[in-house]
C-alpha cells in the first residue's frame, strides 16, 4: 500500500490497518518458522507496509499536536 493512499484513511482506519498488518507479519513468520511459506519476500513488504502505517499515523498524531 502507498503513502498517499494511506494518507486518505482516517485515524481510526489506520489503528485498524495496523493491526491487521501485524497480524499478517505474524502469519507469515509463523509460516516460515513452519516451513510453509514459498514467498519470504513478503515478510519484508509487510514489515514495510507496517512501517508506512506507523510513520502516517505518527504524523497525524503530530499535526494534531500542532493545530
Amino acid at each position: 500500500m502507498r503513502a498517499e493512499e494511506l494518507k486518505e484513511l482516517s485515524e481510526e482506519e489506520l489503528r485498524e490497518k495496523e493491526k491487521e498488518t501485524k497480524q499478517e507479519l505474524f502469519n507469515l513468520r509463523f509460516q516460515k518458522a513452519t516451513g510453509q511459506l514459498g514467498n519470504t519476500a513478503m515478510i519484508l513488504k509487510t514489515k514495510r507496509d507496517l512501517a508506512r502505517v506507523k510513520t502516517v499515523i505518527r504524523e497525524l498524531g503530530i499535526a494534531g499536536a500542532k493545530g
